[in-house]
């Protein structure tokens, strides 16, 4: 960039932009580039793009006709991967540059937060309604479960040995079911969250530590943090709950002889930003991962698993994944999952702290 100016609007663009020179080098990048390509521009500068970008398409003939003919091009929805995380859904503009010919640049704009937008917003209405439902319910049936369980209890100090085992039954699914309405009311009850500056490392350390020293001590827990992200805007506790049910998941998933391996990913990304419903916009550049190594979801419920009553354990309640989902979605943030057999992603994103925030203790 020659002057203040033009380096100040490179620098400003909201989208990632690359400068790619006539041999298909990159020649320069920025900052939002550096943040969707997950390295610095010293790193990336210089080297093929088309080895540091996969795009989903056959771009190259498409592309080589726009720098020949100085025309833009425009390629909509399609994947475009990095290597350094699951690829997203984009669209490309690509133009030549004047005065430099041969030379192009093309701007990525992630489109796949926006058009999930409406899909985040129908778990957290259906996962209100379902709960809300369930709560006018709850406390009526725990009254004569409660009933049911003395009466059971008091008919087995009168009973035999192969009766015993009938009221003993009737106690064990009555106790079951309370628990389960505990846990809607729980779901239910959820206060809003306390935000403040939050280590999100710190909240990890405190899950992974729990998980070992108890239900995931069949697995190895492995560390991968960027040391230099910054502090994100949320509730340390709820998100500490978040944490710690994923990665529970990922622990009862796993072949309790074998074990398995769960990794614990964090990274920045400049340009990941979630467009809502009413047109705004959120930047969400503070990611989280909890990767396993496990059997992967179910196929026909991997794209419910955050909607209420939906489980793919047996007699699983379906309601850890869908407080999850709340409980990110009152932080203003993000959460996903791709799953095949051998590998389970869970991404979280979320907003960093603003620099007035009060960090946790």
């Amino acid at each position: 960039m020659n002057t203040g100016l033009e380096f100040a609007l490179w620098s400003s663009l909201p989208v990632p932009a690359i400068l790619i020179d006539g041999s298909d080098l990159i020649a320069d990048l920025n900052p939002a580039a550096e943040g969707f390509m997950n390295n610095s521009t010293k790193t990336l500068l210089g080297q093929p793009v088309w080895d540091k970008l996969a795009v989903d398409a056959p771009l190259e003939a498409s592309f080589k006709r726009a720098r020949e003919q100085g025309t833009p091009l425009f390629v909509n929805d399609v994947d475009v991967g990095t290597g350094n995380r699951p690829p997203l859904v984009c669209s490309l503009h690509i133009a030549p540059i004047q005065n430099q010919p041969g030379w192009m640049i093309m701007l990525i704009s992630p489109r796949e937060l926006a058009g999930r937008m409406t899909q985040n917003h129908s778990v957290k209405s259906a996962a209100k309604s379902a709960i809300g439902m369930a709560e006018m319910l709850a406390h009526e049936i725990k009254n004569p479960l409660a009933g049911i369980t003395g009466a059971a209890q008091l008919l087995s100090m009168n009973l035999n040995k192969e009766d015993l085992e009938l009221t003993d039954l009737i106690v064990a699914e009555t106790r079951r079911i309370v628990k389960l309405l505990e846990q809607v009311e729980q779901f239910g009850n959820l206060s809003a969250p306390e935000r403040k500056a939050v280590n999100i490392h710190d909240v990890l350390d405190r899950a992974r530590r729990s998980a070992l020293l108890g239900f995931g001590g069949h697995m190895k827990i492995i560390e991968d943090y960027d040391p230099s992200l910054p502090l994100a805007y949320g509730d340390p506790d709820q998100l500490l709950q978040v944490v710690l049910n994923l990665v529970k998941n990922a622990s009862e998933a796993a072949d309790p002889q074998q074990g398995g391996t769960i990794r614990l990913h964090t990274f920045y990304e400049h340009s990941f930003r979630l467009r809502r419903s009413d047109g705004t916009g959120q930047s969400l550049p503070l990611q989280i991962e909890i990767i396993d190594d496990g059997p992967g979801l179910p196929p026909d419920i991997e794209g419910d698993v955050f909607d209420p009553f939906v489980s793919g354990k047996e007699n699983g309640t379906g309601l850890g994944l869908a407080l999850v989902s709340k409980i990110i979605s009152d932080h203003d943030g993000w959460i996903s999952v791709d799953s095949v057999p051998g590998k389970t992603r869970f991404r979280i994103s979320l907003p960093l702290a603003p620099r007035d925030a009060k960090e946790t203790d």
